[in-house]
């Protein structure tokens, strides 16, 4: 076992849950993740064996079929899948967040639906904020729900939805004006629908299309696309929670989780950035010596590690917090925020101890190289932390004049 990165006062079922994710990144993921990479092939394989783990229920209580674990547990298994491959991490995280939202803001009915048939595997979730003129400004969308009978009517184009093909179930976020006068403030006016959907590209349901694949530099494997809605019709029983007008705070509670998921994705990318670095160096020879007895490389490990130490702290700390019940904005954007730089950081730093075979795709850092900048920006930039951060620091010191 590796001395960095590891985490104290663990229960045994914690342990046990993590060695066996790991066992899997090793023998599973690692080996092929970088021949998918380069095809751009989504790990159908993969996925089903994550599956047959339980991991798409491992937050998901157990009264609905889950494995009922806590943030931290979950945080750390994704640690450890996306040292594999981060595109997988990304697959489970959507699946989640939707989960996660469904389990805290969904009416009974909407959970005893939806989260067995997510525990299992077998619905596998998406969500939808972002449009093409935004991407931060959550407030500013503009695709809109209008009543209908017992129905809603949806129209308007979404934005980089990951998962957007292979999910069944997508959490979109829609301006809905229904019971809230003129002059309402934006984020009190928009409803997020629970929108069911055959998995695949196209029209996959009347008045919903998936155009296709967005073309990325990196996290390739996992779909992103666009998501159309044109006269969409949902009953108002797929309304989340029932109410309109609280999709803006259903969402950022999401979110709020999703960044300590996307702060554990930079630590398990730092982490095995770090490996093959610290690996590499003590194989390559220059001037009749491994490169790892330099001091210059030796300064550049040293660097690395305590950047991985402590963006793995930041990132328990944060979900700790959160599991404790406690209000964790802070402690999840600062532990996003550091986990993201450090890790493309680390990562610049093994690329460089791999010198001219670093750019070389036989290589696997040359991946985490183009994987790296993704954590910089999904789930609010490294901007939007740093907003948020300041925010609260300013509530928390308020001056006392």
């Amino acid at each position: 076992m590796a001395r960095l990165a590891q985490t104290h006062g663990l229960t045994d079922v914690q342990q046990e849950i993590l060695s066996t994710v790991r066992d899997f990144v090793d023998k599973e993921i690692i080996p092929v993740a970088t021949e998918l990479e380069h095809r751009d092939e989504y790990p159908q394989e993969i996925v089903d064996g994550l599956k047959e783990l339980g991991v798409f229920g491992l937050m998901i209580p157990e009264e609905y079929g889950g494995l009922g674990e806590s943030l931290l547990t979950y945080a750390l298994c994704v640690e450890e899948i996306a040292r594999g491959w981060m595109s997988v991490s990304g697959i489970i995280n959507t699946h989640f967040i939707v989960a996660y939202m469904l389990k805290q803001h969904g009416t009974q009915e909407q959970k005893e639906y939806f989260l067995p048939r997510m525990a299992a595997g077998e619905t596998r979730g998406a969500f939808s904020m972002s449009e093409p003129a935004l991407g931060s400004d959550v407030s500013a969308i503009t695709s809109k729900a209008v009543k209908d009978g017992d129905e809603y009517v949806l129209n308007g184009q979404k934005m980089w939805l990951t998962n957007g093909g292979t999910s069944t179930l997508v959490a979109v976020l829609v301006r809905s004006d229904e019971g809230h006068p003129e002059g309402t403030a934006p984020h009190k006016s928009m409803t997020t629908f629970l929108v069911e959907k055959e998995p695949g590209f196209g029209e996959v349901r009347p008045g919903l299309t998936i155009p296709g694949k967005i073309d990325k530099m990196g996290y390739k494997g996992v779909d992103t696309t666009e998501l159309i809605m044109d006269g969409l019709r949902i009953p108002a029983n797929r309304v989340l929670g029932g109410t309109t007008g609280r999709g803006f705070y259903q969402m950022m509670d999401g979110v709020e989780v999703g960044r300590v998921n996307v702060a554990a994705r930079g630590c398990g990318v730092a982490q095995r950035a770090f490996e093959l670095g610290v690996s590499y160096a003590q194989q390559r020879h220059t001037f009749g010596k491994p490169i790892a007895q330099h001091q210059a490389i030796q300064f550049k490990l040293a660097e690395m590690a305590t950047k991985v130490e402590a963006a793995h702290a930041m990132m328990v700390n944060a979900a700790r917090k959160k599991d404790s019940g406690e209000r964790n904005d802070l402690e999840a954007g600062m532990a996003k925020y550091l986990a993201s730089e450090y890790c493309k950081e680390v990562v610049e730093d093994a690329f460089r101890i791999h010198g001219g075979y670093g750019f070389s795709k036989e290589y696997e850092i040359e991946r985490l190289y183009r994987e790296a900048p993704m954590l910089l920006i999904g789930e609010g930039t490294a901007e939007i932390q740093k907003m948020i951060i300041g925010r609260r620091l300013l509530e928390e010191y308020r001056f006392q004049g």
